[in-house]
Protein backbone atom coordinates (compact mmCIF):
# COMPACT_ATOMS: atom_id res chain seq x y z
CA UNK A 1 0.00 0.00 0.00
CA UNK A 2 1.49 3.75 -1.07
CA UNK A 3 1.96 5.64 2.19
CA UNK A 4 1.46 9.12 2.92
CA UNK A 5 5.14 9.82 2.92
CA UNK A 6 5.83 8.00 -0.52
CA UNK A 7 2.73 10.64 -1.68
CA UNK A 8 3.98 13.74 -0.10
CA UNK A 9 7.41 13.21 -1.57
CA UNK A 10 5.94 12.76 -5.35
CA UNK A 11 3.88 16.01 -4.65
CA UNK A 12 7.17 17.66 -3.53
CA UNK A 13 8.97 16.24 -6.81
CA UNK A 14 6.38 16.99 -9.44
CA UNK A 15 5.93 20.90 -8.62
CA UNK A 16 9.74 21.04 -7.88
CA UNK A 17 9.83 19.84 -11.16
CA UNK A 18 7.57 22.09 -12.42
CA UNK A 19 8.86 24.86 -11.16
CA UNK A 20 12.56 24.17 -12.23
CA UNK A 21 11.58 23.30 -15.51
CA UNK A 22 9.57 26.51 -15.98
CA UNK A 23 11.93 28.57 -14.92
CA UNK A 24 14.81 27.26 -16.82
CA UNK A 25 12.36 27.62 -20.02
CA UNK A 26 11.87 31.71 -19.17
CA UNK A 27 15.13 32.52 -18.94
CA UNK A 28 15.89 30.39 -22.13
CA UNK A 29 13.50 32.30 -23.84
CA UNK A 30 15.12 35.84 -22.33
CA UNK A 31 18.00 35.20 -24.64
CA UNK A 32 17.23 32.35 -27.60
CA UNK A 33 14.54 33.23 -30.57
CA UNK A 34 10.96 31.90 -30.09
CA UNK A 35 10.66 29.87 -33.27
CA UNK A 36 7.82 27.68 -32.34
CA UNK A 37 4.81 28.27 -30.13
CA UNK A 38 2.22 26.03 -28.69
CA UNK A 39 -0.86 28.13 -31.29
CA UNK A 40 1.30 27.82 -34.16
CA UNK A 41 1.59 23.80 -33.42
CA UNK A 42 -2.44 23.83 -32.88
CA UNK A 43 -3.08 25.90 -35.76
CA UNK A 44 -1.27 23.61 -38.19
CA UNK A 45 -3.83 20.69 -37.06
CA UNK A 46 -6.81 22.90 -37.68
CA UNK A 47 -5.52 23.78 -41.04
CA UNK A 48 -4.85 20.22 -41.49
CA UNK A 49 -8.09 19.00 -40.93
CA UNK A 50 -10.37 21.94 -42.01
CA UNK A 51 -11.19 22.92 -45.91
CA UNK A 52 -11.60 26.51 -44.86
CA UNK A 53 -7.51 27.42 -44.40
CA UNK A 54 -4.83 25.88 -46.26
CA UNK A 55 -1.76 24.39 -44.44
CA UNK A 56 0.38 27.07 -43.71
CA UNK A 57 2.94 29.00 -41.19
CA UNK A 58 4.97 31.72 -42.21
CA UNK A 59 7.27 33.15 -39.51
CA UNK A 60 10.94 34.48 -39.17
CA UNK A 61 12.17 35.92 -36.34
CA UNK A 62 13.66 39.27 -36.42
CA UNK A 63 15.26 41.70 -33.98
CA UNK A 64 12.86 44.54 -32.31
CA UNK A 65 15.66 46.92 -33.47
CA UNK A 66 14.86 45.80 -36.60
CA UNK A 67 11.39 46.40 -37.18
CA UNK A 68 9.40 49.57 -37.79
CA UNK A 69 10.03 51.79 -34.72
CA UNK A 70 6.08 52.39 -35.16
CA UNK A 71 5.08 48.76 -34.65
CA UNK A 72 5.22 48.69 -31.02
CA UNK A 73 3.39 51.98 -30.97
CA UNK A 74 0.62 50.71 -32.85
CA UNK A 75 -0.07 47.53 -30.96
CA UNK A 76 0.39 49.54 -27.59
CA UNK A 77 -2.52 52.18 -28.74
CA UNK A 78 -4.95 48.97 -29.82
CA UNK A 79 -3.78 46.63 -27.28
CA UNK A 80 -2.26 47.62 -24.38
CA UNK A 81 -1.86 51.36 -24.07
CA UNK A 82 -0.51 51.34 -20.63
CA UNK A 83 2.36 48.55 -21.30
CA UNK A 84 5.32 50.27 -19.99
CA UNK A 85 3.90 51.08 -16.56
CA UNK A 86 2.12 48.35 -15.49
CA UNK A 87 3.75 45.02 -14.17
CA UNK A 88 1.95 42.58 -16.12
CA UNK A 89 -1.69 43.02 -15.30
CA UNK A 90 -3.66 46.13 -15.73
CA UNK A 91 -5.77 46.60 -12.61
CA UNK A 92 -7.80 49.40 -13.91
CA UNK A 93 -8.60 48.04 -17.41
CA UNK A 94 -9.89 44.73 -15.49
CA UNK A 95 -12.19 46.70 -13.83
CA UNK A 96 -13.77 48.16 -17.20
CA UNK A 97 -13.81 45.19 -18.54
CA UNK A 98 -15.66 43.80 -15.77
CA UNK A 99 -18.28 46.41 -15.69
CA UNK A 100 -18.86 46.92 -19.07
CA UNK A 101 -19.77 42.93 -19.49
CA UNK A 102 -22.28 43.24 -16.51
CA UNK A 103 -24.30 45.80 -18.47
CA UNK A 104 -23.64 44.94 -22.41
CA UNK A 105 -24.08 41.60 -24.46
CA UNK A 106 -20.70 42.27 -26.17
CA UNK A 107 -17.71 41.46 -24.05
CA UNK A 108 -14.45 43.15 -23.32
CA UNK A 109 -11.33 41.67 -21.98
CA UNK A 110 -8.52 43.09 -20.29
CA UNK A 111 -5.15 40.83 -20.86
CA UNK A 112 -2.26 42.93 -21.40
CA UNK A 113 0.49 42.39 -23.86
CA UNK A 114 2.63 40.53 -21.03
CA UNK A 115 -0.29 38.08 -20.83
CA UNK A 116 -0.61 37.76 -24.23
CA UNK A 117 3.02 36.69 -24.86
CA UNK A 118 2.37 34.41 -21.85
CA UNK A 119 -0.06 32.37 -23.34
CA UNK A 120 1.28 32.76 -27.12
CA UNK A 121 4.65 31.71 -25.85
CA UNK A 122 4.06 28.95 -23.17
CA UNK A 123 -0.02 27.55 -23.22
CA UNK A 124 -2.36 26.14 -25.24
CA UNK A 125 -5.46 27.98 -26.59
CA UNK A 126 -8.69 27.99 -24.35
CA UNK A 127 -10.98 29.87 -21.59
CA UNK A 128 -10.45 27.21 -18.76
CA UNK A 129 -9.64 28.38 -15.01
CA UNK A 130 -6.36 26.05 -14.76
CA UNK A 131 -4.99 27.72 -18.16
CA UNK A 132 -5.46 31.13 -16.95
CA UNK A 133 -3.78 30.41 -13.58
CA UNK A 134 -0.75 29.00 -15.56
CA UNK A 135 -1.10 32.32 -17.44
CA UNK A 136 -1.39 34.77 -14.67
CA UNK A 137 1.99 32.35 -13.32
CA UNK A 138 3.84 32.80 -16.61
CA UNK A 139 2.99 36.59 -17.13
CA UNK A 140 4.71 37.40 -13.34
CA UNK A 141 7.70 35.32 -14.79
CA UNK A 142 8.55 37.13 -18.04
CA UNK A 143 7.74 40.36 -16.29
CA UNK A 144 10.04 39.46 -13.90
CA UNK A 145 12.90 37.52 -15.65
CA UNK A 146 12.33 39.43 -19.26
CA UNK A 147 11.49 43.07 -19.01
CA UNK A 148 9.49 45.02 -21.51
CA UNK A 149 11.66 45.30 -24.38
CA UNK A 150 11.86 41.46 -24.64
CA UNK A 151 8.08 41.02 -23.92
CA UNK A 152 7.53 43.50 -27.18
CA UNK A 153 10.27 41.79 -29.10
CA UNK A 154 8.90 38.24 -28.24
CA UNK A 155 5.22 39.53 -28.64
CA UNK A 156 5.98 40.81 -31.95
CA UNK A 157 7.93 37.90 -33.30
CA UNK A 158 5.09 35.25 -32.21
CA UNK A 159 1.69 37.00 -32.41
CA UNK A 160 -0.73 35.48 -35.15
CA UNK A 161 -1.33 38.34 -37.72
CA UNK A 162 -3.01 35.94 -40.27
CA UNK A 163 -4.17 32.41 -41.39
CA UNK A 164 -1.04 30.95 -40.70
CA UNK A 165 1.00 34.16 -40.49
CA UNK A 166 2.80 34.31 -37.51
CA UNK A 167 4.97 37.59 -36.13
CA UNK A 168 5.48 40.78 -37.54
CA UNK A 169 8.64 40.05 -40.62
CA UNK A 170 6.54 37.29 -42.13
CA UNK A 171 3.00 39.62 -41.81
CA UNK A 172 5.01 42.55 -43.54
CA UNK A 173 6.37 40.26 -46.50
CA UNK A 174 3.07 38.41 -47.01
CA UNK A 175 0.62 41.39 -46.61
CA UNK A 176 2.57 44.54 -47.87
CA UNK A 177 5.69 43.19 -49.96
CA UNK A 178 7.90 44.56 -47.33
CA UNK A 179 10.55 44.08 -44.56
CA UNK A 180 9.21 44.73 -41.01
CA UNK A 181 11.84 47.29 -40.42
CA UNK A 182 10.46 49.13 -43.90
CA UNK A 183 6.77 49.29 -42.90
CA UNK A 184 4.90 52.46 -42.69
CA UNK A 185 3.08 54.23 -39.13
CA UNK A 186 0.14 53.39 -41.12
CA UNK A 187 1.03 49.92 -42.03
CA UNK A 188 1.40 49.19 -38.80
CA UNK A 189 -1.53 50.81 -38.04
CA UNK A 190 -3.44 48.34 -39.82
CA UNK A 191 -2.14 45.09 -38.44
CA UNK A 192 -2.63 46.18 -35.18
CA UNK A 193 -6.51 46.76 -36.19
CA UNK A 194 -6.40 43.05 -37.40
CA UNK A 195 -4.96 42.13 -34.09
CA UNK A 196 -8.57 40.88 -32.09
CA UNK A 197 -9.34 38.41 -34.69
CA UNK A 198 -6.55 38.20 -37.03
CA UNK A 199 -7.98 34.87 -39.02
CA UNK A 200 -11.25 37.23 -39.36
CA UNK A 201 -9.95 40.60 -40.37
CA UNK A 202 -7.06 41.10 -42.77
CA UNK A 203 -4.17 43.84 -42.98
CA UNK A 204 -3.84 42.70 -46.70
CA UNK A 205 -7.28 42.95 -47.78
CA UNK A 206 -8.93 45.29 -44.82
CA UNK A 207 -12.66 45.54 -44.99
CA UNK A 208 -14.31 49.11 -43.71
CA UNK A 209 -13.97 48.37 -40.40
CA UNK A 210 -10.63 47.22 -40.37
CA UNK A 211 -9.78 50.40 -41.79
CA UNK A 212 -11.65 52.20 -39.30
CA UNK A 213 -9.95 50.85 -36.61
CA UNK A 214 -6.55 51.79 -38.44
CA UNK A 215 -7.51 55.18 -38.39
CA UNK A 216 -8.68 55.44 -34.63
CA UNK A 217 -5.17 53.92 -33.72
CA UNK A 218 -3.47 55.82 -35.81
CA UNK A 219 -4.91 59.10 -33.85
CA UNK A 220 -4.42 57.34 -30.40
CA UNK A 221 -0.75 56.79 -31.47
CA UNK A 222 -0.11 60.35 -30.90
CA UNK A 223 -0.75 59.67 -26.98
CA UNK A 224 0.95 56.59 -26.68
CA UNK A 225 4.76 56.97 -25.55
CA UNK A 226 7.81 55.92 -28.15
CA UNK A 227 8.76 52.04 -26.76
CA UNK A 228 12.20 52.44 -25.89
CA UNK A 229 13.86 50.42 -28.11
CA UNK A 230 12.10 52.02 -31.13
CA UNK A 231 14.11 55.51 -30.98
CA UNK A 232 16.24 54.30 -33.68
Amino acid sequence: MIGVKFITKTIKWIVGAFFASTILAVVAYRFIPVYVTPLMVVRLFEQAFSSEYEVKLEHKWVPLKEMSKYMPVAVMSSEDSRFLKHNGFDFDAIQKAVEHNKKSKTKHGASTITQQTAKNVFLWPGRSWMRKGFEMYFTTLIEILWGKERIMEVYLNSIEMGSGIYGVEACAKENFGKTAAELSRADCALIAATLPNPRKFSSKNPSAYTLKRQKRIQFEMKFVDLFPMSEQ
